[in-house]
């Protein structure tokens, strides 16, 4: 069972354009630093636990991969953690890339 939802990338991009969103990527470092969603924050083990402190846990997360696989466990280990919008990325960032290459960096 999960307590998240799987969006689009036309979804997570008109969600993005309101406030208070919060987009994370959970690729490795090197993958995100050659390109990723313009809004979009690194997430990795090491700086997980300080993003767990400081996040608004009320504020709608989406969370991206690279083809929307393993943002669905990432996106139910962040329910588990308190978030009460968890939203995963279906096609990943490679999905987002397709569509939206002007809004990657």
């Amino acid at each position: 069972m999960h307590n998240f939802e799987r969006i689009s990338a036309a979804q997570a991009k008109d969600k993005l354009a309101q406030d208070g969103i919060t987009l994370v990527d959970i690729r490795d470092e090197s993958s995100y630093q050659a390109s990723h969603i313009k809004q979009a924050r690194h997430i990795d083990n090491q700086s997980l636990p300080d993003f767990l402190a400081v996040a608004d846990k009320s504020s709608p997360l989406i969370v991206s991969c690279y083809h929307g696989n393993s943002s669905l466990s990432a996106a139910q280990f962040f329910t588990e953690q308190g978030f009460e919008q968890v939203y995963s990325l279906d096609g990943g960032f490679e999905g987002w890339k397709q569509a939206y290459p002007d809004l990657c960096t």
